[in-house]
């Protein structure tokens, strides 16, 4: 038995294909949308996944003001950051955030589900979020996916 055919690969900055995808929030749960959005970023759905590279794709998330909540949420749910000083414990609301601008709440959602380090930063850096339909990214010929489709 050859023992070099039992070679693990593993993917560099070098060797990874980075595509542009566009996700559609139309109609989409926000923390369902956010965790597949994650997996996306983090490169999960490749085969060439590798836990500490940035493998992943670029991610354009569009329509993002029309995503919904489910039950009560826009206002019950509570989001606590703290400045650093003390008393400087503020809250937030997903209604709060989206008054500050789509990209706010997104960014918040989908910050948790990254790993906490520097590859977690670089990651959320990959990701672009509108409002509207249209976005400046179609120099990169980006491919729309159906993000139902993916587990």
């Amino acid at each position: 038995m050859d023992t070099l055919s039992y070679k693990t690969i593993s993917a560099n900055k070098a060797t990874v294909k980075k595509e542009w995808v566009v996700v559609d929030a139309t109609d989409q749960v926000l923390g369902r949308l956010g965790s597949k959005v994650a997996k996306l970023l983090r490169g999960k759905y490749k085969p060439s996944y590798t836990p500490h590279v940035d493998c992943g794709d670029n991610v354009i998330i569009i329509n993002a003001d029309k995503v919904k909540l489910t039950g009560n949420k826009w206002n019950d749910r509570v989001y606590i950051t703290f400045t650093g000083y003390p008393g400087g414990q503020r809250l937030g609301t997903p209604a709060t955030y989206m008054k500050k601008g789509e990209t706010k709440l997104f960014t918040k959602v989908i910050k948790g589900m990254l790993p906490k380090n520097k590859l977690g930063a670089k990651l959320l850096r990959n990701l672009y979020v509108y409002a509207g339909s249209e976005h400046p990214h179609a120099a990169q010929q980006p491919k729309t996916i159906d993000i139902n489709a993916l587990k």
